[in-house]
């Protein structure tokens, strides 16, 4: 990175470690801070950077490394408020290692984070390079899973689709007798407001024209969902069809009643956190959240991929969360290693049974990987038994292939890495960073 031209506060991490009492001192040299201090250096923060080399007037502001460092340690041990990690400035040892004695107040903490979120978000091909670097990274292995994660929004405060429909027809009627009202009172108002032009909204006609917007737009979020989630229904109801018709399933039950595109009147969605849906949590209830998706490397726990979305399952996930994480290998300059032929190595892709469907095996297959998902769930502690690969029929489902495949010897040995893997990565984000689905998005 070139030399900046702009002047910014000096920083040095170093000098504040040689204090009596210091830092360093204190904690453990292994920690986490120290780490982090000796990494910012090895990162390119020329996007970050950028806005201030033309700002050549005012004082000087803090070093863009000290800021970068701040955020990303607060972001490891579960500080997510800049308030909180203002305080944390002035009375934990870990984040004074940081900053020493020139420490920002919350609001430029504020402004830096909201100036800079998407290069902030951009660092992680850098990491990614650098954990590769490292030997953390070796991409044997990669286990994917979901986990809920709650949001922001209370569902105590949702209006269903129902009801929208009502409260919008009385919210109709209400702005259109206030109108009326004031068009029979313009002239009382132009001769006791004087100068003023007298026909100014009245202040509940504003708020009542702003709840109809919002009443609106939630209205035809639901009826977008609405369409989605009838597609959804026509493609899973076509891949039953091809199971029955393969005999993996029989054709009992009730028949299916139609696909509607329209919501339900209790369908629901939330005014102040309309990215959220309501759906099942660790605690058994219903909530808004999201459901965090990862991709991790079994080698150290490097997380390769992660993003939240709306669907309830993880039927979909597979092969667009290895598509994104294919694409941060290819933005941090990662190349996949090679065989004798010169063709791509393939890395396993290991997922419970909530990811498998004959679509992402032949999806993860045409992508050059080894999946291995589980075909149903297993009781804990039930003997397995063995299936050699050439007892299959000839027209074998993708199914019956993969549950031969996880009952053979390699195949329960790699697919056993699974839990241990990327179980783990939710436990700490979880226990030791709690965070939210809202907080996710925005880390």
């Amino acid at each position: 990175m070139d030399a900046p031209r702009k002047t910014y506060r000096p920083w040095n991490p170093d000098c504040y470690r040689q204090q009596a009492h210091s830092p360093a001192s204190k904690l453990p040299p292994g920690d986490l801070v120290f780490f982090l201090l000796d990494v910012i250096t090895q990162l390119d923060l020329q996007a970050i950077y950028a806005p201030y080399e033309d700002q050549l007037r005012g004082a000087p502001p803090f070093d863009p490394r000290l800021m970068t460092c701040l955020w990303l340690y607060a972001y490891a041990v579960g500080v997510f408020s800049s308030r909180k990690l203002a305080t944390a400035c002035e009375r934990n040892l870990a984040f004074l290692a940081i900053v020493g004695d020139d420490r920002p107040d919350f609001r430029t903490l504020s402004d830096f984070r909201k100036l800079h979120l998407d290069a902030l978000a951009d660092l992680f091909h850098q990491v990614l390079k650098l954990a590769h670097a490292a030997g953390l990274v070796q991409l044997g292995a990669w286990a994917t899973d979901g986990s809920k994660f709650p949001g922001n929004a209370s569902r105590h405060q949702a209006m269903s689709y129902g009801y929208r429909n009502k409260e919008e027809e009385r919210l109709k009627a209400e702005i259109a007798e206030l109108l009326k009202a004031q068009l029979q009172t313009d002239e009382a108002e132009d001769a006791a407001l004087g100068s003023c032009r007298g026909d100014e909204l009245p202040e509940e006609l504003q708020f009542r024209e702003q709840r109809l917007a919002k009443i609106q737009q939630a209205k035809k979020r639901l009826e977008e969902q609405a369409r989605a989630e009838a597609e959804a229904q026509r493609q899973r109801r076509a891949e039953s069809a091809e199971q029955v018709r393969q005999g993996e399933k029989h054709a009992g039950g009730r028949p299916a009643g139609p696909i509607r595109e329209t919501p339900d009147d209790k369908a629901q969605t939330s005014f102040t956190d309309p990215e959220m849906k309501i759906m099942p949590q660790s605690n058994k209830g219903w909530d808004y959240g999201g459901n965090a998706q990862v991709v991790v490397d079994d080698a150290c726990q490097i997380i390769v991929a992660a993003d939240v979305v709306t669907d309830t399952n993880d039927k979909q996930q597979a092969v667009p969360m290895v598509q994104q994480a294919l694409a941060n290998l290819v933005a941090a300059d990662i190349e996949r290693r090679v065989d004798a032929q010169g063709q791509a190595q393939q890395i396993a892709s290991l997922g419970d049974t909530g990811y498998f469907s004959d679509k992402a095996v032949s999806g993860l297959e045409a992508l050059g990987f080894d999946p291995y998902l589980a075909t149903e769930r297993q009781k804990h502690h039930a003997p397995l038994g063995t299936v050699e690969p050439g007892a299959l029929p000839a027209k074998a489902t993708a199914r019956q292939k993969m549950r031969a495949k996880l009952q053979t010897e390699r195949g329960r040995a790699v697919y056993g890495l699974r839990k241990g893997v990327v179980e783990p990565v939710f436990g700490q984000i979880k226990g030791a960073r709690a965070v939210s689905a809202a907080s996710a998005c925005a880390a």
